[in-house]
Parts: C-alpha cells; sequence; structure tokens
C-alpha cells in the first residue's frame, strides 16, 4: 500500500527529505504523499523511512491503495527505468 500523510500533519518538515523516491512534497495545508511514486521505500530501505522520522505519528498505510510488496517493487523498478526517481 502507499502511504497517506493525515490532515494532524504540523508541518514539520522531517518527512520530505527523507523519501527517496521524491513522493512527498507540501500540499495545501500539509505534507502529502503522491502515491504514484510512493514505494514505502521498497528499492531503498527496509521500511518506509517518514514513518521513522515523523513525530507525531501521522502517517499511515493508504487503506484506498492497496499493494503488497512485489506490486511495490514492479512500481519502484517502473520509475528507475523511466527515470522518475
Amino acid at each position: 500500500m502507499a502511504l497517506k500523510i493525515l490532515d494532524n500533519c504540523i508541518n514539520c518538515d522531517m518527512c520530505e527529505p527523507e523519501c527517496p523516491n521524491l513522493a512527498i512534497s507540501y500540499g495545501a495545508k500539509t505534507y502529502e504523499i503522491n502515491s504514484d511514486l510512493c514505494t514505502e521505500c521498497v528499492g531503498f530501505y527496509d521500511s518506509p523511512t517518514c514513518l521513522s522520522v515523523c513525530p507525531i505519528d501521522c502517517i499511515i498505510t493508504d487503506p484506498d491503495i492497496v499493494e503488497d510488496k512485489k506490486m511495490l517493487l514492479e512500481k519502484f523498478e517502473y520509475l528507475v527505468i523511466n527515470e522518475k526517481i
């Protein structure tokens, strides 16, 4: 699954520089995660780095976007081949 930042984000700027896929950016009010770019760090790290640095635990797996590890790895490979990351 892709990750999602909840509305209670405090805009602390911790998650954006940690994202190796450049999936996190500042949205209208808070940071947002582009699900087309988020691989939950598959291909880079063992676990999502944004989760480990978020001081208020406002990043969750997005229940609306169901992806298993194989799908996340395929997305990572697609992004690399197409030079999106």
